[in-house]
């Protein structure tokens, strides 16, 4: 096992304390949006961290509006020409607004007639530029390699994109806010058994549905890249098929539940499933740690506030520096 500076992952330890005001600063944000009246539809384009936030909002949005949100990938505009975006609207979602590939794409998809939003946390980039309008993550600097309290934000800043699509959701998302308060200095109350629990685990699924999806591929990515641990995230809906063979390996199943009445006959029925298979189960919720009256974009990222202590102790008691992965940088340049 390496030896740690002393330092070790103070940077990540930090940043996640300063999440949930980030969220409740970036939730508020004022919003000014160019003409949207005759959208059709919104597409998100978005890598690692981000792409993980943008699947959150994308739930979310679609669920207030009615309006269909996916992702497009940025090769669709880095290494080909494009697609049609007449009457859409295109969120790129990116912490540092440098990437090429994603200035690629914020570029094509204006070309393409597409309305380009920018949510980024560095005022300015490179992406903001090529943007109409931007919404402002707010995380400040970040300097941990892994993204905590920008993706945090970056939620929060989509919060505050629908509530300009849709007013009647602003009143929601303010509460929300409110709520995240009782997240500060809160642990969940299985915190210890979890972390006993990865300390033993090769192989992990994190499960969710819904917003949980979203927070559950960005907490399988924290476990590779801060614990050098394999992590998948799946759907509850899809993860009894072909992955619920590997229940028979020694397995580790979080189950992320946003404490929708709509996903809880899917997660209550993939709790029982890898339980009866024997499977090591813990169900993960936000009221566990005391944040209520939230909507499901606000769980997930409660419950992303709650899980990256996991993934930050869980790499320093593996020898593993969270700050400052071996084989990661910031800045992902990719064609």
């Amino acid at each position: 096992m390496t030896d740690l500076p002393p330092d070790a992952g103070q940077h990540m330890s930090r940043e996640i304390a300063e999440a949930p005001g980030v969220f409740a600063t970036s939730v508020a944000q004022p919003v000014t949006l160019p003409d949207l009246t005759k959208l059709r539809a919104i597409y998100t384009v978005a890598r690692g961290s981000s792409d993980a936030a943008a699947n959150i909002l994308s739930y979310e949005i679609m669920r207030e509006t009615g309006l269909p949100v996916t992702s497009l990938p940025p090769s669709v505009f880095s290494l080909g020409h494009g697609v049609r975006l007449e009457d859409s609207a295109v969120l790129v979602v990116s912490q540092s607004g440098a990437s090429d590939d994603l200035v690629r794409s914020a570029r094509g998809a204006k070309a393409a007639g597409a309305t380009v939003l920018a949510l980024t946390n560095a005022p300015g980039s490179p992406v903001e530029t090529e943007a109409h309008a931007t919404l402002r993550i707010g995380a400040g600097p970040e300097l941990a390699v892994p993204a905590t309290k920008s993706v945090v934000g970056a939620i929060a800043g989509g919060m505050a994109l629908l509530s300009a699509l849709a007013p009647a959701y602003a009143p929601r998302a303010r509460a929300a806010a409110a709520a995240f308060a009782a997240l500060e200095g809160r642990d969940l109350p299985q915190k210890k058994a979890i972390l006993a629990a990865l300390l033993r685990a090769s192989h992990v699924y994190v499960i969710g549905r819904d917003t949980g999806f979203g927070a559950a591929q960005e907490l399988a990515l924290k476990f590779k890249e801060c614990c050098a641990l394999h992590a998948e995230a799946y759907s509850s809906s899809e993860v009894l098929h072909g992955p619920l063979q590997l229940v028979t390996n020694p397995l580790l199943i979080l189950i992320l539940d946003t404490e929708q009445p709509e996903v809880q006959e899917s997660l209550d029925t993939a709790e029982q499933r890898f339980r009866a298979a024997g499977g090591t189960v813990f169900r993960l919720r936000p009221g566990d740690a005391g944040a209520s009256d939230l909507t499901p974009a606000a769980a997930a990222a409660a419950l992303l506030c709650l899980t990256y202590p996991l993934a930050l102790e869980t790499a320093r008691a593996l020898g593993h520096d969270p700050d400052r992965p071996a084989t990661l940088s910031k800045v992902t340049q990719t064609r």
